[in-house]
């Protein structure tokens, strides 16, 4: 019996390389013909990076992948649009990547055969080198399906109508979307639709088109929630065959700190409201005034993670706050002392796992959003950038599973967005109101419940998600028969 070889190639931020190493996991724990080589890469331009757990994997192992010297003078440190940079710096690594596999062939038995290449969003050009080895690309989307959907639409949109996107900027036009039940709104498209000056469109682009020419599409979803999206997926001949096979959810990662488990320990049965947005988010002084402001007069039990920016013009990971209260209104951490605890750090699956958590205030990160699901805690839509105003509108306007704050708010993530609009003091109180009280709440609480019945069962072996597994391993397997 053959072991079929898959070497993953995630992109090195948290949002990606977690769900990867965790998809390879799922993978090469339910099948014992599956070997699975993970590829990490440092960016050169990241302050901090997200190390996945590497403790005895069955059947895995992780290789570095080291820095060219070379690559870190090719990148210019002047240019201000950090995946442009990202993307550059992918097809800069293929002569690593391919001396990598190249040991790694040279290293396995006459029983192993590489079965294929699954790449990230970001890292199409490794296509590339698959080629060369005779390998199939597969493609793991850490988003969802609706998102693959608007990404296909757009492109089709463009290169076979002729249609220039910038017509739907600061638009009020209403979409319609194969992959989406409902009308999408112009305003909650990503902003890199928007981005000629500086490759966030062409990198849409050459998401879409790269693709498309894999040999098939693990998705961070499951049948349950995106149903429709789905459907459109596996009816539409010009796409590879979709495998939703999530949720992908990092259970083991529940690292917690003593001081915020025990404050929670101390709070009743879903009172507390927790607010948390990213790894990668973080929110000016006149901002987080308005935060605070909401939070004392929603009175609420709240648990509020705080972190820093990085320094104007610098790409990153944003820092801890360590004195809060030069972000905050005089004298709010002595008011709420009672009812709140601002933290920097979250540990977010142990809190939204604890049952003193009763909703979520959320960017809507696809893994947030995965992780708030399987857990039973409803979202208030707060999303800042990439695909996230696209999952607030699923999530509150399409499901049903979520309350409004804001859906089109973006940062200045890419280069044309401006400013952000600030968000009032009354539109947070009122959102946070509506996730924590009232007849509004009872009635998202129990879908959410559902769903999350529903994110568990799939799993299962008589699940959705479970035979989509099994379908994709058996396509890999066979490939190498």
């Amino acid at each position: 019996m053959k072991t079929a070889e898959l070497v993953f190639i995630p992109f090195p931020e948290a949002g990606h390389i977690f769900s990867s190493v965790e998809m390879a996991k799922l993978l090469a724990g339910r099948d014992q013909r599956l070997s699975i080589t993970v590829l990490i890469m440092h960016l050169p331009f990241e302050t901090k990076f997200f190390k996945p757990d590497t403790s005895n994997p069955q059947r895995i192992r992780f290789v570095d992948i080291p820095l060219d010297e070379s690559v870190m003078e090719s990148i210019s440190k002047e240019r201000p649009h950090y995946i442009a940079d990202a993307v550059d710096f992918f097809g800069l690594q293929k002569p690593q990547v391919r001396n990598a596999v190249s040991q790694l062939i040279s290293e396995s038995s006459e029983a192993s055969q590489l079965a294929g290449f699954v790449i990230d969003m970001f890292t199409t050009s490794m296509m590339e080198v698959a080629d060369e080895f005779g390998a199939p690309t597969y493609a793991f989307l850490t988003s969802g399906a609706g998102i693959l959907g608007l990404v296909f639409h757009l492109y089709t949109l463009q290169e076979d109508f002729g249609k220039d996107l910038d017509e739907y900027k600061d638009s009020d036009t209403e979409l319609s979307v194969p992959a989406f039940s409902k009308p999408v709104p112009a305003k909650v498209l990503p902003a890199v639709v928007f981005d000629k000056e500086t490759g966030g469109l062409a990198m849409m682009n050459n998401f879409a088109s790269k693709f498309k020419k894999t040999k098939g599409i693990l998705i961070n979803t499951f049948e349950e929630l995106e149903s429709h999206a789905v459907k459109s997926l596996l009816q539409d001949h010009t796409v590879p065959t979709v495998y939703p096979v999530g949720p992908i959810v990092n259970l083991d990662n529940k690292k917690s700190e003593e001081a915020i488990m025990t404050w929670l320990d101390d709070q009743p049965a879903s009172s507390v409201v927790f607010l948390c947005f990213g790894s990668k988010s973080s929110f000016k002084e006149d901002q987080s005034k308005e935060i605070a402001y909401a939070l004392e007069r929603a009175g609420h039990r709240f648990l509020w993670s705080i972190r820093t920016s990085p320094a104007k013009g610098k790409s990153g990971v944003p820092g801890e706050c360590e004195n809060p209260k030069e972000f905050l209104p005089e004298g709010f951490l002595e008011r709420t002392a009672d009812i709140g605890k601002v933290i920097g750090w979250a540990p977010q699956v142990a809190v939204l796992s604890h049952p003193a958590v009763g909703g979520f205030v959320s960017h809507c990160g696809w893994n947030s959003t995965l992780e708030s699901l399987w857990f039973g805690v409803p979202t208030a839509t707060w999303p800042l950038y990439a695909e996230q105003q696209i999952n607030a509108f699923l999530m509150a306007r399409d499901f049903g599973l979520a309350v409004e704050i804001k859906l089109d708010y973006k940062q200045e993530s890419f280069p044309g967005d401006g400013p952000p609009v600030l968000v009032t003091a009354e539109e947070i109180e009122n959102g946070i109101r509506r996730l924590m009280e009232g007849d509004e709440t009872v009635e998202i609480r129990e879908r959410v419940k559902k769903m999350s019945e529903k994110s568990r069962s799939t799993l299962k072996e008589d699940g959705s998600s479970h035979a989509y597994l099994g379908q994709f391993i058996k396509a890999v397997v066979d490939n190498v028969s």
